[in-house]
């Protein structure tokens, strides 16, 4: 295009270059769905891609405009000694450096959503700050993702190729022309910068903020598609993330619901049950590869890829319906071990991780317990070894412990990654369990069975990729760790006497479409054993478990006495028809209660599904008049204000 001694040619430039800036935001959300594919296509309509493309184009103007402010104010500075090619190329440079990394942000996240089931967010920063492998981690996936850094330069190139620039002279122009259309240029441009960032520009219009994706979707993940990277992250910079909705009084609050545990007249707690306990949280154990927790799937011939765990489970207390709390490592260590959901953003990530906090580890300390934390990876990832601390925990062993001692490989046992493979640390985290007093604490957090999906060499001929998923083979290689581990325990003189819990962080690659919803993604396994049989082994589906009511359960078993704080319900001691789960999804508030999932974006109910026999959640049931409705968003909203009153107000610790 050419746009040659024009005093226009600045302005006609600019609001092309915009609207090709909108076109390749667009061809990112195109490519997004296309690499994520199998969690949009049960129900992508064609009416409904069309309601989601208007919605993301609401979200990409906004992010345009913000990321273009800079770029649009020197287009159009109404001064013509900038009319110069040298200018305008600096001007192009601009634009193509700004939409590059935007371009870039949302490829990236083509990958990242298959772990968080959501946009990136600016607590990224903060989630990775600590990691010392993270270019190596970068690096990784750009090979394992190589068709999108070919895709991402090809793009590049073809930004650069349909920029138009100006090719207007100083020498050329008329001034007077020019001094009364570039002025009016501009002042036109404001209101259109301004009402893109908001959303628009009527009275009525609050900025939009990524919740704000939910009213074109009718799944909270579907929010994902709607929404683009960079605004994700521009819009969560430096913002308060926990507010008060003051739903209800304070005077009733308590009344409708409230996270502190009292002793129940019921249980006997006149003596602690001194049971050590030791908790194994599994990296990315998703429900679905258990085969004994899925009997229905594949007409009764699904096996899954966890012979041992299944064995395990005949001999334990496990959950039909059991939930994850987050979709993210770091979600679930609060939610475990000191029954605090994910909600909003990770527990870790925000200024309330400085409150005063509890745990299962502080309560037991009191009691008498010994305390560890093990994780493989190097010390101080992820955060958990600050949390640890923070919590409770006496000790804590990671890489240093493990390669400082002698009976173990060190260094030549770590993946490359994340870790030390998971079957060299359960060892090393037996035999350091062996050597403390009881009764004690120990809780792991196991790490091989993460992206880039690689078993040790020693197994590769053993766990092979069986051309599903490739997490399988590390689900399988981590089953067996486990088996030697529980093998090696056996032997122990505390063996008998241990509460063993067995749960996931999170899910990860999934197949089967139950899986695949805004619930499937948080579905995990739950496993309560004893070797000395004090519990009942038994699959119960009369109850809803979750990660927040795992120190409830625990304490509850123990005969603990005292007050505690956990959202989250005691699963042997609570009624099971109030039992419940939470989990925030794209906005979304969701609870699990009894039959339904209920589905809340902060004002009212979008969703309410009969989730028991309506597993892909095709039928929305909101507003349609089900008594049950009303009960279920009053506990909600009582859930939501407890943690935000909670959190703003630093009382994470039972009310005195």
């Amino acid at each position: 295009m050419k746009l040659l001694k024009s005093p226009l040619a600045p302005l006609l430039a600019t609001v092309t270059n915009i609207i090709t800036a909108l076109a390749f935001y667009m061809l990112a959300r195109i490519i997004f769905v296309a690499a994520n594919w199998q969690f949009f296509s049960s129900t992508l309509t064609a009416d409904k891609a069309l309601e989601m493309a208007r919605g993301g184009l609401m979200f990409d103007t906004s992010a345009v405009m913000y990321t273009l402010a800079l770029y649009i104010v020197l287009m159009l500075l109404p001064l013509h000694l900038k009319e110069t090619p040298r200018y305008h190329r600096f001007c192009r440079w601009l634009w193509l450096v700004v939409n590059a990394l935007a371009l870039v942000l949302n490829l990236m996240d083509c990958v990242y959503f298959r772990y968080t089931s959501r946009r990136t967010t600016a607590t990224v920063f903060s989630e990775f700050s600590a990691e010392g492998n993270l270019w190596r981690i970068i690096g990784t996936e750009l090979l394992h993702n190589w068709y999108l850094v070919l895709l991402a330069a090809a793009l590049v190139w073809l930004m650069w190729k349909l920029y138009v620039e100006p090719r207007t002279s100083r020498d050329s122009l008329s001034l007077k022309r020019y001094y009364i259309i570039m002025p009016l240029s501009l002042i036109a441009m404001v209101p259109a910068v301004i009402g893109g960032m908001r959303g628009g520009l009527a009275h009525s219009v609050r900025p939009i903020t990524v919740s704000n994706a939910n009213q074109y979707v009718d799944r909270p993940i579907d929010a994902a598609a709607v929404l683009n990277t960079p605004f994700s992250l521009l819009r969560t910079i430096g913002k308060a993330v926990f507010n008060n909705p003051r739903y209800f009084p304070d005077a009733e609050l308590d009344a409708i619901y409230t996270p502190v545990h009292r002793p129940l007249a019921s249980v006997d707690t006149t003596a602690m049950r001194r049971k050590n306990v030791v908790v194994i949280i599994i990296e990315s154990f998703g429900k679905e590869y258990v085969g004994s927790l899925n009997h229905d799937l594949d007409g009764g011939k699904y096996r899954g890829f966890t012979p041992f765990t299944d064995s395990l489970l005949s001999r334990s207390l496990s959950f039909r319906y059991s939930f994850a709390n987050g979709r993210k490592s770091i979600d679930a260590m609060p939610s475990i071990l000191s029954g605090i959901p994910m909600m909003v953003e990770p527990f870790f990530l925000t200024p309330a991780s400085m409150n005063d906090i509890g745990g299962l580890a502080a309560a037991l300390d009191a009691e008498g317990y010994n305390s560890a934390f093990f994780h493989g990876a190097p010390n101080g990832s992820m955060g958990f070894q600050a949390f640890a601390r923070a919590t409770g925990f006496d000790a804590y062993y990671g890489m240093t412990e493990y390669c400082a001692d002698p009976a173990f490989g060190g260094k030549s046992d770590f993946d490359g990654m994340w870790a030390i493979w998971d079957e060299p640390f359960l060892q090393f985290m037996q035999k350091k369990v062996s050597t403390m007093r009881q009764p004690f604490l120990a809780t792991v957090f196991t790490a091989s069975s993460h992206h880039p999906f690689r078993v040790p060499d020693a197994y590769a001929g053993v766990f092979k990729d069986d051309g599903i998923q490739p997490i399988h083979k590390c689900v399988r290689y981590t089953d067996m760790a486990l088996q030697r581990f529980f093998e090696a325990s056996a032997r122990q003189p505390w063996f008998n006497n241990t509460l063993f819990v067995i749960v996931a962080d999170h899910t990860n690659q999934a197949t089967h479409p139950d899986y695949l919803t805004d619930l499937g993604v948080y579905s995990i396994p739950i496993i309560f054993y004893t070797p000395d049989g004090s519990l009942t082994p038994q699959l119960r589906d009369d109850v809803i478990a979750q990660q927040a009511s795992i120190m409830p359960t625990i304490l509850g078993i123990l005969g603990y006495n005292k007050p505690y704080l956990a959202f989250g319900s005691d699963l042997l001691n609570t009624p099971p028809a109030d039992t419940w789960a939470f989990s925030y999804n794209n906005g979304v508030y969701q609870l699990v209660k009894g039959d339904f999932l209920l589905q809340f974006d902060g004002k009212s109910t979008v969703g309410l599904y009969r989730f028991k026999s309506d597993s892909q959640l095709r039928h929305n049931l909101a507003n349609s008049g089900l008594p049950e409705q009303p009960a279920l968003e009053r506990l909600l909203r009582a859930i939501i204000q407890q943690y935000m009153d909670r959190m703003t107000s630093n009382r994470l610790l039972p009310d005195r």
